[in-house]
């Protein structure tokens, strides 16, 4: 596993990720039970003000969320740019009543799921996301 398939750029000032080389480790273990190969995902983790720019920007939506997901071509596995929200999910995890960090690996799964080609429009598709993402965060090292 190369580093640079999955790499962290961080535009929030006071976000850090720990245990980045765990955090690869753990999502390409879990992609490959879904039978694929991850080719280049970049996590840019940034502040409300910035999604909501890019919202603005790439969907018209003039509203919050937690993740925006871009896939790019690749003939290597599954590539795409995401974009996280630390603001959000950090209020996600307040109102959720989980730890911080459970929501960041929650919503860091989410948008490989996306990538991979899930959806979360209906709630099928919602019952069907969830349950992944409570699969992958099952797989994770216990801290």
């Amino acid at each position: 596993m190369a580093k640079d398939t999955i790499t962290f750029h961080f535009q929030h000032p006071t976000f850090k990720l720990r245990r980045r080389n765990e955090v690869r480790s753990w999502l390409h273990a879990a992609a490959r039970k879904e039978g694929r190969e991850l080719a280049g995902i970049h996590y840019l983790f940034c502040t409300d003000d910035y999604m909501l720019e890019n919202n603005q920007q790439f969907l018209s939506h003039d509203y919050l969320t937690d993740i925006l997901t871009f896939p790019v071509a690749s003939g290597k596995g599954v590539a795409g740019d995401i974009l996280i929200s630390v603001d959000r999910t950090r209020e996600n995890a307040r109102t959720h009543g989980c730890p911080p960090t459970d929501e960041l690996h929650r919503v860091m799964a989410h948008g490989i799921l996306h990538l991979l080609g899930y959806q979360d429009h209906t709630p099928e598709e919602k019952s069907i996301m969830r349950e992944r993402e409570d699969r992958w965060l099952s797989q994770r090292t216990p801290t």
